[in-house]
């Protein structure tokens, strides 16, 4: 049996911040010990002593192409494994891997290769980005391979990806598109709007046939205009829409990202990273899917043209930004990166909160929410931040 206990942190719980908290981890999972410290008995399990410390959920990130200098579009295992190293670094204990627009065989070939990840437990799932969104919006994603969701084609991905598949971004305005949610939802796959020229009751219309996510909202849509509301107004008003938000002081105004907390609520809001291979790296060129991305002063950009083309963003410095500059509370920030995108992945009975019986997946953060330790399934990826010790008779 292992055991372990951690001390004295700042505990983000469902319920608030538990000062001074303990959270004991036994065979992979966190155990219950409600009784009090003059009543527990002498026990040799070792002590995490984490005064000074925020102990959070693991992370999940819903959107990440890359990480690491490797992509998940590279259609390889390992680079793929080099991309959740590189955020695991980081807090973030469960990804989906998202892919960009390419041609059907490529994308069927990708996740073949990404679902047996998945199979094992390296990923929680496949995001297919792309190849069903709008020219005027497809940013960083190559304009001659883009097509209409056809039933065929998204019915191609889905099976390509045996079961894995748990997110496909479209443009619902496009011929097919309201069917193609449709087809998706049937087989359990979140249908995303994104990448859009949609008005607002076109969005209207994709979110009555099951669309339930806004992929990285405000960007690569119509603007919110007051006679024009667009995609962005019909996403934010409905409750059964949850908002991705990349939050990297480049996609997004702060007083934009307090908007949406404020329409939406912080159970709707989820932090993405929407991350390209730069992520965790230096500036430099990189590729993304068939495109080439040059990266300065930590902004990725295509190298011809000049869009934004994802983000170098780690989950880490989401949250010390939503804390630090966007003045959110510890507790909303966090549930936007763990417990709010692990109930849209159905994965919330697992991972996503600090609970009795699910995984021990944590991140010590110190004081200026700089990562200090990431442990995943009871396991030390990096840390402990400070040696154990053998409890005392009153257990610490």
């Amino acid at each position: 049996m292992s055991r372990v206990v951690l001390a004295g942190a700042r505990v983000v719980r469902p319920v608030g911040v538990d000062a001074g908290g303990r959270v004991t981890v036994e065979d992979g999972r966190i155990v219950a010990d409600a009784r009090p410290a003059e009543h527990r008995p002498a026990e040799s399990s070792p002590v995490v002593d984490l005064t000074g410390h925020w102990l959070v959920p693991g992370f999940v990130d819903l959107h990440a192409h890359g990480g690491g200098g490797a992509s998940f579009s590279a259609g390889t295992a390992e680079e793929a494994l080099r991309v959740i190293r590189a955020h695991r670094a980081h807090g973030t204990t469960t990804m989906v891997a998202s892919t960009v627009t390419g041609d059907l065989g490529d994308l069927a070939a990708q996740a073949g290769t990404l679902s047996e990840l998945v199979e094992q437990g390296d990923l929680a799932g496949i995001h297919f980005e792309g190849p069903f969104i709008a020219a005027g919006r497809c940013g960083a994603h190559e304009p001659t391979l883009l097509r209409d969701p056809d039933r065929s084609a998204v019915g191609e991905l889905i099976d390509a990806a045996r079961g894995t598949a748990r997110m496909l971004t479209l443009a619902p305005e496009l011929p097919g598109g309201i069917e193609a949610v449709r087809l998706l939802r049937d087989h359990g796959v979140i249908a995303a709007v994104g990448h859009t020229d949609a008005t607002y009751e076109a969005t209207r219309r994709a979110v009555e046939a099951g669309a339930t996510v806004a992929t990285h909202l405000f960007n690569a849509m119509p603007p919110l205009a007051h006679r024009a509301p667009g995609p962005i107004a019909a996403l934010l008003e409905d409750e059964r829409v949850t908002v991705e938000l990349i939050n990297d002081g480049t996609h997004l105004h702060p007083s934009v990202l307090g908007l949406a907390f404020r329409s939406a609520g912080a159970g709707r809001v989820a932090f993405v990273t929407d991350a390209m291979g730069a992520a965790g790296m230096g500036d430099g060129s990189y590729p993304l899917g068939p495109l080439r991305v040059e990266v300065a002063g930590g902004v990725a950009r295509l190298a011809e043209g000049g869009a934004i083309a994802g983000s170098t963003l780690t989950l880490d410095r989401a949250l010390r930004r939503a804390v630090t500059v966007d003045g959110l509370p510890v507790a909303e920030a966090v549930r936007a990166l763990s417990a709010t995108p692990a109930r849209l992945l159905g994965v919330a009975d697992r991972v996503g909160s600090i609970e009795e019986g699910k995984d021990a997946d944590l991140v010590v953060l110190d004081e200026e929410f700089a990562v200090a330790g990431v442990m995943r399934g009871g396991e030390w990826l990096s840390g402990p931040p400070r040696p154990t010790a053998l409890s005392s008779p009153r257990g610490r």
